[in-house]
């Protein structure tokens, strides 16, 4: 007899950027029988492709991917809006017999997904520029010696040169007047919506360097600055968001005549760099994730049977087939 009721099981292969999780999810997805959700939060912007390092038409064709062009680079699109399409999504696989594997590396999206979100209020740029402008003033640490005033929990929790989180801290105290920690009391527990297992590739951090800096030389040379470009000739323009993406911003400096061509490029892997760096320190929040590394010499293949070891690790779980 068919099960009433179970939380549906839901795969993620997660790490850091240029990792090679694309072509890896790929291989996954075509011998589990899944379908490639997008967890990325630069994908789900049309016309934003080279940049983004989106799959390619190609890849797309081999599998269907979801939660890819969703909105118009002048939208602002929140973490609501993501977990909203992420579940219609995952219904839709479910329904035609497929398995749900979240491919990406935006860990906001990650931890929504498998602890729960807290929306917040929406976002008042005048307020960020301005707490942004602090902090290049006096230190990202004397921002965050402001938020322990202000909310001594949530000022333990978030490390001092995390500026993104800091701000969003302040923000939604002087918005709100209730400190985020207060506002927060669903984080740290698993969501019961999902049964999410976690699978992460990962590589020496010089090789991925070096991978990093020749896929940023592969999309100046593919007409990235072009891209951006027609972003900025729309009259609608592009989201704050949107033009703060790594190699995006670079770029538009760059057409603002605000640096040279090569400086941009330069800049581009130096903050990639710096945000795969992040990412390494991140992805430890997140102990359950199954980890298998890689090397220059491992195939796709190789890789692929490492990580569905990894996924499968507990069997079937009940009401899965």
């Amino acid at each position: 007899m068919a099960q009433e009721s179970f939380t549906q099981r839901v795969w993620f292969l997660v790490g850091p950027t240029a990792s090679g999780k694309t072509s890896l999810g790929i291989e996954v997805a075509e011998r589990v029988g899944a379908e490639i959700l997008s967890l990325d939060s630069m994908a789900l912007y049309c016309r934003m492709d080279i940049g983004t390092a989106k799959p390619s038409a190609d890849e797309r064709q081999r599998i269907p991917h979801h939660l890819v062009d969703l909105a118009e680079p002048h939208e602002a699109f929140s973490t609501g809006r993501y977990l909203a399409a992420a579940d219609a999504a995952i219904a839709d696989v479910v329904a035609r017999g497929r398995l749900p594997l979240f491919v990406g590396g935006t860990l906001l999206y990650l931890k929504a997904l498998t602890e729960g979100f807290f929306e917040g209020p929406a976002a008042d740029w005048n307020l960020r520029n301005r707490l942004v402008a602090q902090a290049e003033a006096d230190g990202t640490e004397a921002l965050h010696r402001q938020l322990a005033e202000a909310d001594p929990e949530a000022a333990g929790r978030i490390h001092p040169n995390d500026l993104r989180r800091i701000v969003r801290a302040l923000e939604v105290f002087e918005v709100t007047g209730v400190p985020i920690s207060a506002q927060q009391t669903q984080f740290g527990q698993p969501s019961s919506r999902y049964d999410c297992v976690l699978a992460g590739i990962r590589r020496d951090r010089q090789e991925l360097y070096s991978r990093i800096n020749r896929r940023v030389d592969a999309m100046f040379e593919a007409g990235m600055v072009g891209e951006v470009r027609g972003l900025l000739a729309d009259p609608r323009g592009i989201s704050h968001a949107a033009a703060q993406f790594v190699g995006y911003k670079e770029i538009i400096a760059y057409l603002h005549g605000d640096t040279s061509l090569d400086d941009a490029r330069e800049l581009v892997q130096t903050h990639t760099r710096q945000f795969a760096k992040r990412q390494f320190t991140w992805f430890r929040r997140f102990p359950q994730i199954r980890w298998v590394d890689a090397s220059p010499q491992s195939t796709v293949e190789e890789l692929a049977d490492a990580v569905i070891e990894a996924l499968e690790l507990d069997g079937p779980r009940d009401g899965v087939d």
